[in-house]
């Protein structure tokens, strides 16, 4: 048994001072901020700087992008609303109530990712009503881009704040 409790003391099982939360959380922020409206960055700056079939095919991934995304809220809204609202609840009750960590943990995560979700429905319906060709397009897709950096870089450091928090507590409890 003194084995047992050797390693979880070493690896510490703990969701903030555990490493592999902290690459989920960098994975998570840096695929969203990457992959706008499922379009990848990089296809946006290639599209810009050679026009021709590149923009064609970034306006034609973003209309069919943009479908999908409406197809899915236009059918099922409320449902997707009223289950988020409802895991997010469990997520606070648990993690802030009961002072649970790992749902402390998955909160910060997908609270923000929410928001990210609500953008991006809003860059959609804007493409879906026109601004889906050209320069509108770049600078639309640019700023759901820039608005989910800027919400990931907050995430990011509430989230680490936190950590910190919880870390140092617990070590002035042990």
């Amino acid at each position: 048994m003194d084995l047992y409790r050797t390693l979880f003391d070493f690896i510490d099982m703990r969701s903030f001072s555990n490493l592999w939360y902290w690459i989920v959380l960098a994975v998570v922020w840096s695929s969203t901020s990457h992959w706008v409206l499922g379009i990848p960055h990089d296809m946006i700056i290639r599209a810009r700087r050679e026009g021709g079939q590149a923009q064609e095919d970034l306006e034609d991934l973003a209309r069919i992008n943009a479908g999908r995304i409406l197809a899915v809220v236009n059918a099922s809204a409320i449902w997707l609303v009223a289950l988020a609202c409802f895991w997010l609840t469990i997520l606070v009750v648990l993690g802030f109530y009961y002072w649970i960590e790992f749902a402390q943990a998955v909160f910060l995560i997908m609270c923000p990712m929410m928001v990210v979700v609500w953008l991006s429905v809003r860059c959609a319906r804007r493409i879906e009503g026109g601004e889906n060709a050209g320069a509108a397009l770049f600078q639309l897709l640019n700023r759901q881009r820039l608005a989910t950096q800027i919400i990931g870089m907050v995430a990011i450091s509430v989230t680490a704040m936190w950590g910190m928090w919880q870390n140092f507590n617990l070590s002035v409890l042990r």
